[in-house]
């Protein structure tokens, strides 16, 4: 589905750049937006396919309204229930479990890793950091172009979020 977020080379500045060249590892989804955004902050990215945007199966390239108006229950149900995938695609759960087992995956890396993904990637991986239920997913907002932090080690999260780029 689309959710109206652009990533684009204009919107990177040289603070931004330099804001986030900190880090050492730069794995980013695989999405075109998602290198492009890496590309623009001077990041050589590495794909990681753990990254994957939510997969919305039947409903990509379509926007929540027009879901909402040809299946309105399927919806309600995929946005209320995170087990849920009657778009035939994957559950937030699963986003969440498949998100969860690459952060838990990182806990040998030394140094700092930074991402450049989608916002459902942002937020699966906060709701597992932070042991939240998956049912907080949709409460979780994520602003384009921002940064969430993750520090510590698998199993003992703290979250920074929200600060802009620059």
């Amino acid at each position: 589905m689309r959710n109206g977020t652009t990533y684009t080379a204009s919107s990177a500045t040289p603070d931004s750049r330099a804001a986030v060249a900190r880090g050492v590892k730069r794995p980013t989804r695989p999405a075109p937006r998602c290198r492009r955004t890496a590309e623009a902050l001077g990041l050589g990215a590495e794909p990681a396919p753990h990254l994957a945007d939510l997969d919305v199966g039947a409903w990509r390239g379509r926007s929540l309204d027009e879901v909402a108006a040809t299946d309105p229950a399927a919806l309600a149900a995929w946005m209320s229930d995170p087990a849920a995938a009657p778009h035939g695609g994957a559950s937030v759960a699963a986003l969440v479990t498949r998100v969860g087992g690459w952060l838990d995956g990182r806990a040998g890396d030394a140094g700092r890793v930074l991402v450049v993904a989608e916002p459902a990637v942002v937020r699966a991986a906060v709701v597992h950091a932070l042991g939240l239920p998956p049912a907080v997913f949709w409460r979780l907002d994520v602003r384009p172009l921002s940064v969430t932090e993750l520090s510590g080690r698998a199993g003992r999260w703290n979250l920074r979020c929200g600060r802009e780029l620059g």
